[in-house]
């Protein structure tokens, strides 16, 4: 394939992986949490480089599209582990210890707790979260840019 079809293909990747999210909001009823929102906006700056390399013809430009999709790519690892307890989330995004607190203590935690942790897996498939899958189709789009840089046009 040539570079204008491989970009094509990465940039379309990275929007339908945004509409596949705002589908899980939207019409799912799943809210996001602050993790799944921040793998949204590499998505978004790739589809923008897509549309830039197409419009001005520059080559260079699918290796900031690969920055993005493993930028992204990495925010999915990381939520990942989030989500399965290896390592902790944002303080303002994941659930804390509750011992040695004092009642009023435990009380302003809970209030201030935020509607949708990062440590909670909503939805899995295969045994793996949104965010896993999120990570291996970034980490394919990435190739996929990678191999627009490469073509010969």
């Amino acid at each position: 394939m040539n570079c204008k079809t491989l970009t094509i293909l990465a940039g379309l990747g990275s929007a339908l992986l945004i509409l596949g999210a705002f589908g899980f909001q939207h019409i799912g009823g799943m809210a996001p949490c602050k993790l799944c929102i921040y793998q949204r906006y590499p998505h978004a700056v790739a589809v923008a480089i897509a549309a830039l390399a197409l419009a001005l013809g520059q080559r260079w430009l699918t290796l900031l599209g690969a920055l993005a999709a493993l930028g992204t790519a990495g925010v999915g690892m990381y939520h990942t582990g989030v989500e399965r307890g290896w390592w902790p989330g944002p303080d303002t995004c994941t659930s804390g210890p509750v011992e040695g607190l004092s009642t009023e203590d435990l009380l302003n935690q809970i209030m201030s707790a935020p509607l949708v942790r990062c440590d909670d897996v909503p939805w899995e498939m295969l045994g793996l979260s949104m965010a896993s899958w999120n990570a291996i189709a970034s980490l394919f789009l990435a190739a996929v840019w990678i191999a627009a840089y490469r073509a010969r046009d």
